[in-house]
């Protein structure tokens, strides 16, 4: 996405919403979790938001930040750039590991040393060019911000007041294109659902962007997008059959998109098993399966293979599988990874000063 909006004024793609078409600047805001279902559930609670042109596109699979926030970067599937989860397998100290994407961390700890960001993902960020991104203070040092935002030059926010100061300074310098992220709508699905708390955060947000179109110099554009939408899962978390479980070496990717590594030589059995038990509330497919129906954007590159496992558990039904060895998952209310509509739909939206 970032690649089409970097182009010259006239020369983006007819799929961006036409205030940003011919737009001099562009500020391209990314609402983490805001799915195109929840948005057109509230309009009331998202006057800005409803008030702009443009419509709902689709996420990538697997619909979760580390990958869809690398694939608006670079402008790449996750079968492309390999950021292909959360969680995604890795050799580390110990062997194979799970590597958690966001944190950088796998049961070793701290991956920076045995996982370097800029190797996990060397492709650089917005096509080379040294952009201007707007993001979470705490981010700016993190292993996932040197993996997707590569080559950018970064600033951080602590409050949404301090992310439009930074936006404003940036515009009024010059830039002719800046990336803001603010991540307070999926934090606060994760930890209370899709009711009044997700409201009053859609209000907030909705304030955030009625405060970045008033800073917008003449010519100047807001872009609004999302890398995912929500489902509400409460308490239908499934443990994992223990008979599969035995069967598998680690457990990666997320509650909606749940891959098993199993065991050398038990992965037809692993497959079996994962069909019977849960075929008839997820998509429960192979990772041959997922490479030659294209889940992930295209034919999977060797790097991006290597750090998915055999089975994936792709629920269509608003539940999650619990990995037994990640416990603190099982606090998430809501959630996402699948590919349901909930998920997967969300905003392109846009408006010109």
């Amino acid at each position: 996405m970032a690649a089409s909006l970097l182009a010259a004024p006239g020369e983006r793609p007819a799929w961006v919403p036409a205030p940003a078409g011919t737009a001099a600047q562009v500020v391209l805001l990314v609402l983490d979790g805001l799915g195109w279902s929840q948005l057109r559930e509230r309009p009331a609670l998202a006057t800005q938001l409803s008030g702009l042109a443009g419509g709902p596109i689709t996420s990538v699979a697997p619909t979760t930040t580390a990958s869809a926030l690398t694939s608006i970067s670079l402008s790449a599937p996750p079968a492309a750039h390999g950021v292909v989860g959360y969680r995604v397998q890795v050799n580390g100290p110990s062997g194979r590991e799970v590597l958690n994407v966001l944190r950088w961390r796998t049961s070793s700890g701290d991956a920076r040393p045995f996982v370097p960001p800029a190797e996990f993902q060397p492709a650089p960020a917005f096509g080379g060019r040294s952009v201007p991104v707007v993001t979470r203070s705490e981010f700016l040092t993190s292993g996932f911000s040197a993996a997707h935002l590569s080559g950018s030059r970064q600033f951080g926010w602590s409050l949404t007041s301090t992310l439009v100061v930074e936006v404003r300074r940036l515009l009024a310098a010059g830039e002719r294109f800046v990336y803001a992220y603010y991540d307070g709508l999926d934090r606060v699905a994760h930890m209370h659902g899709l009711g009044e708390h997700y409201d009053a955060e859609l209000t907030a947000a909705d304030r955030l962007v009625g405060d970045l179109m008033a800073v917008l110099p003449p010519g100047a554009a807001l872009v609004v997008t999302a890398d995912h939408g929500q489902v509400d899962v409460g308490a239908a978390i499934r443990q994992l059959d223990p008979e599969i479980v035995a069967a598998t070496e680690l457990i990666s990717g997320e509650g909606r998109f749940r891959w098993l590594h199993a065991r050398p030589g038990a992965a037809d059995d692993v497959t079996v098993a994962a069909k019977e038990r849960y075929g008839d509330e997820a998509w429960v497919r192979t990772i041959d399966e997922i490479d030659a129906e294209d889940w992930l954007g295209g034919r999977l590159s060797q790097v991006a293979r290597a750090r998915l496992g055999d089975v994936a558990l792709v629920p269509y039904r608003p539940i999650a599988y619990l990995d037994p060895f990640d416990q603190g998952d099982a606090r998430l209310v809501s959630r996402h990874g699948s590919l349901t509509a909930e998920e997967m739909y969300v905003p392109l939206l846009a408006a010109r000063a």
